[in-house]
């Protein structure tokens, strides 16, 4: 056998795998997957860049030049400065807080101890409760208005926050209820049985162990409700009737001129802090609501 013929035997066959001859067809299978992607991204982040940057316009950019064209001067702030001085946007930042903060922290106070209690505590008509709980998920908002003001009219409670404090602490408190009570009901009563069998009280059993093990819950729920009493415009519409106690929602109606005309660039000034501020609380906390999630998604 000639040396030839030798190497050729020796040499194995260099052929294409199965993912190499199938390369081009898994790129072309991608763009499908791709184009929703990008077309997701469009529709999402170009209205907040829309408005960010229409957060810079002067008031004759928005009304000579095309709506999609780039603003002239990058670092004119007039807008923001105007929406926080004429615009009162720092009084409807601070009403927000105001009206916000109370009602989520009685939301989650009581949410979180009447779930517990529901789920962990053994005692006649729970069960009844728990329904009950659940009829006020199902009834409108809109339907309490008219009677809630006429009650907080007669007491004269009109004039001061404590209308949507109240009214977000009712509507609220079923939801959180409902769902304290789904991830109670995945931590091992094991845990409980001991404690008890320890010598714990129901109350240590409730800040000690229940508590801690539903943290990541609490966020979860705390921050649904944040950012429904944050973003209500109803029911601050219907309870304040003055400039002093608007919130940030109901004052963002107000950013208007003489004659009624928009005032377009302290109004985007302003939804831009209201929107990004909000985003950035939703970023910062994001790992936590996923955690919060699929907590109560397994039994232990």
């Amino acid at each position: 056998m000639s040396h030839t013929a030798l190497e050729t035997v020796a040499r194995p066959s260099i052929r294409p795998t199965e993912p190499q001859r199938r390369s081009p067809m898994r790129w072309v299978r991608r763009i499908p997957g791709w184009v929703v992607v990008t077309l997701l991204l469009v529709a999402v982040v170009y209205p907040l860049f829309w408005l960010l940057t229409g957060s810079f316009k002067t008031q004759n950019e928005f009304l000579n030049n095309p709506t999609w064209a780039l603003p002239e001067d990058w670092t004119n702030l007039d807008n923001y400065v105007e929406a926080f001085t004429t615009g009162n946007l720092g009084i409807y930042i601070k009403n927000s807080i105001l009206a916000t903060v109370p009602a989520l922290a009685l939301t989650i106070i009581f949410g979180v101890a009447a779930g517990f209690a529901l789920e962990v505590m053994v005692w006649k008509g729970r069960g009844t409760v728990l329904l009950l709980f659940l009829a006020g998920i199902m009834v409108p908002g809109q339907m309490i208005l008219l009677p809630l003001f006429t009650i907080y009219f007669q007491t004269g409670l009109t004039g001061t926050l404590w209308p949507l404090i109240i009214t977000y602490t009712a509507i609220g408190l079923p939801l959180t209820v409902f769902m304290m009570a789904t991830f109670f009901r995945a931590v091992p009563r094991e845990i409980f049985e001991a404690a008890t069998l320890d010598g714990a009280s129901i109350y240590r059993q409730f800040w000690s162990i229940g508590f801690p093990m539903v943290k990541n819950a609490i966020f979860t729920v705390a921050l649904v409700q944040f950012f429904f009493i944050w973003n209500d415009l109803l029911i601050a519409l219907t309870f304040t009737n003055r400039d002093d106690l608007r919130t940030i929602q109901v004052g963002l109606l107000n950013f208007t001129g003489q004659f009624g005309q928009v005032q377009y660039g302290p109004t985007f000034a302003a939804v831009c802090v209201n929107v990004f501020g909000t985003l950035i609380i939703y970023l910062f906390l994001n790992q936590r609501v996923m955690k919060g999630m699929t907590a109560g998604a397994v039994k232990g």
